[in-house]
């Protein structure tokens, strides 16, 4: 040791509790702007969360009778109709955060499993199929297993690969589908399906309850399907799959390292992802009430991408409101529609630069009870700086 080198002072809990401090206020100026309502958001009883939470809900399905300047499209779109359109981007949201969110594997042509879902409701349920025809409701499960099949044959012979090569081949699976619907006789290219299944009920006067020009009884059904959505990825999120997920979304080399099965939980998340995504379309075809090819194309898939990057990426909410923000301002302002993807070309550039993480950012909570300790966490670090 040289003789001007005085020794060395190792680190006390002092150093270590100031340490702490410094890294919380990172975390604090990482959240934004809300992060002082997440705090106080996490400090309180789970009790009390839930009795918020029940009053989002009660809003939210009151949301199509709460037609009023400014929140309101009219006259240029019809409110409920609107509402049902924010839902459905909001569900696809939600299933495409599974796949870039959570596992972060680009997919740029997520529209796929979306048009699947749709065509599987269409030729299972419009007079204009030659197929078999059975119940709407029962095409939903039916159109989510269709899906996730595809989502597996799509994953396995292509999850080996990463990052730009990934994206390319589900971008070309993206119009590979699309294509197959244009040259394939039974599909029916631009002519599509008429006449669409629905839900059964009628009013008494005999009109449908689940009508086309109705959007309300859609946007409940489609609300209702979001909730429950929720809760299981959520428990997902939770479980030793979506530590997995997570893990191999921010180092996979190092979690194969760790014994993590990789290729096995990246094909689940596809699985996954493609079931919801295959749920909303079978959803949007029995009420728009017609399909064909002209509605999946590369642009929609790069808006439902745009929803997930703009509400934060690896947030189930945040994409879900994301996914509602993209469907509503073009609704919103039918005199800028035509410049919906410059728009949202220019607002992810900017979310990029300012707010790399989205409108709401993840804060990871890989266990079940990962709120208290960070709690206590939190607690520590603000009693060490003081």
């Amino acid at each position: 040791m040289s003789t001007t080198e005085g020794p060395k002072v190792l680190p006390d809990g002092r150093g270590e509790q100031a340490d702490d401090a410094l890294e919380a206020a990172r975390a604090r100026k990482r959240g934004g702007f809300l992060q002082p309502l997440r705090d106080r958001w996490n400090g309180l009883p789970r009790a009390v969360q839930w009795a918020w939470l029940l009053i989002v809900v009660a809003l939210a399905y009151a949301l199509p009778y709460l037609n009023f300047f400014p929140l309101t499209t009219e006259p240029g779109n019809d409110w409920p109709l609107a509402c049902f359109a924010m839902a459905t981007y909001g569900l696809i949201a939600i299933g495409l955060n599974v796949v870039v969110g959570y596992a972060g594997l680009l997919d740029l042509g997520y529209v796929a499993f979306f048009a699947v879902g749709s065509y599987t409701a269409a030729m299972l349920t419009s007079p204009d199929s030659p197929f078999l025809k059975i119940p709407y409701l029962w095409t939903i499960p039916v159109a989510m297993a269709v899906t996730m099949t595809f989502g597996v044959i799509l994953g396995v012979p292509t999850l080996r690969l990463r990052g730009d090569y990934l994206a390319i081949v589900t971008l070309g699976f993206g119009e590979i589908v699309r294509i197959l619907a244009t040259i394939i006789p039974a599909m029916k290219g631009q002519v599509g399906f008429q006449n669409v299944g629905h839900p059964p009920g009628e009013t008494a006067k005999g009109i449908p309850i689940f009508s086309n020009s109705n959007g309300v009884p859609w946007y409940w059904l489609t609300v209702t399907i979001i909730i429950v959505i929720l809760l299981l990825v959520g428990n997902l999120e939770r479980s030793r799959v979506g530590r997995a997920w997570i893990a191999i979304r921010e180092d996979e080399d190092a979690a194969e390292i760790m014994g993590v099965p990789t290729f096995k939980y990246k094909v689940w998340a596809f699985a996954i992802g493609a079931g919801v995504g295959g749920l909303s379309g079978a959803l949007f075809a029995g009420q728009v009430g017609f399909v064909n090819n002209q509605k999946f194309d590369v642009q929609t898939s790069i808006l439902f991408l745009a929803a997930v990057v703009l509400g934060g990426a690896g947030n189930k909410v945040g994409a879900m409101i994301g996914g509602a923000i993209v469907a509503y301002i073009p609704l919103r302002f039918t005199a800028i529609a035509d410049y919906k993807y410059l728009i949202f070309g220019v607002a992810l550039v900017l979310i990029m630069i300012f707010r790399s993480q989205g409108l709401f950012p993840a804060r990871q909570k890989l266990l079940a009870y990962g709120r208290h300790a960070y709690n206590r966490v939190a607690q520590a670090a603000k009693g060490g700086a003081r």
